[in-house]
């Protein structure tokens, strides 16, 4: 084993927690004075760090937390931090033989815990994306199926539409088309929502001129209340009503959805 595998194996043990306190003294003189090891503890810490962010925390109940702090021992004064002092056998003396044996023992302790540290993340993570894939990353997310789509057409007459209009209920996004109305220089076209009949109707925004329109005009509506409004469209004058209300008479539409329902 070489130098640089022991010291890679003891800033691995260090990041995990595992050294025993006379072991982890010495790690903590070594990041004072070897930025080389100081590097590898940072680097096992971010990697660890990864994998513990796929896992929520979780707070002990109160009395298994008072438990854990009774069978511990009453912290006593703390003495200056000293490096032990480590006799080195000479190479090939019986010593040797057990130092190495003790250090290949700790680092097969350190890839135990990380094994173990690797497979309570992977069931982590497989509980995660069941019950809350909120959690996750959005490259580990499983994928769902697609949303629903809703279409509500505002004919001009019995052959032509007049605005088509899209709506992502999910992300109370709404999409419009101007296709067959008139176009006006001086004047506008303004979308409205009536969430119940005989209520008066609540402005959407204008409409662009030309192509499409594509407003997050809905995000005070459930999606309940998306699908089973009525829609409307009048023509106003530039900038849009000045009254709050449609000046002229308004188109309506409700939506349809052009999707089939997706199975639980």
């Amino acid at each position: 084993m070489t130098m640089d595998e022991e010291k890679e194996g003891f800033a691995a043990e260090y990041a995990l927690g595992t050294l025993d306190a006379d072991e982890r003294a010495q790690a903590d003189a070594l990041l004072l004075l070897d930025p080389e090891f100081t590097a590898e503890v940072r680097r096992w810490e971010r990697k660890l760090g990864e994998l513990n962010v796929l896992v929520a925390p979780v707070e002990p109940p109160a009395l298994v937390w008072e438990r854990i702090t009774a069978g511990l021992p009453e912290a006593g004064p703390r003495e200056p931090m000293r490096l032990p002092d480590v006799a080195v056998p000479a190479a090939g003396a019986a010593g040797a033989d057990i130092i190495d044996l003790t250090q290949r023992m700790r680092r097969w302790r350190g890839l135990t815990v990380m094994t173990g540290a690797l497979a309570a993340c992977l069931v982590g993570l497989v509980v995660a994306r069941d019950y809350r894939p909120d959690l996750l990353p959005a490259g580990l997310r499983p994928k769902l199926a697609p949303a629903a789509q809703y279409v509500a057409v505002f004919q001009k007459d019995e052959q032509s539409p007049a605005f088509v209009m899209s709506v992502d209920i999910d992300k109370r996004m709404v999409t419009v088309r101007q296709v067959a109305a008139e176009k006006h220089p001086d004047k506008t076209y303004q979308l409205w929502i009536a969430t119940q009949p005989g209520t008066a109707p609540q402005s959407l925004g204008l409409i662009e001129k030309e192509g499409f329109t594509v407003k997050a005009t809905l995000a005070a509506y459930e999606p309940r209340v998306i699908n089973e409004a009525t829609f409307g469209i009048s023509l106003e004058p530039e900038g849009g009503s000045p009254t709050g209300q449609p000046t002229s008479p308004a188109i309506h539409a409700k939506l349809l959805q052009v999707t089939p329902p997706q199975n639980p």
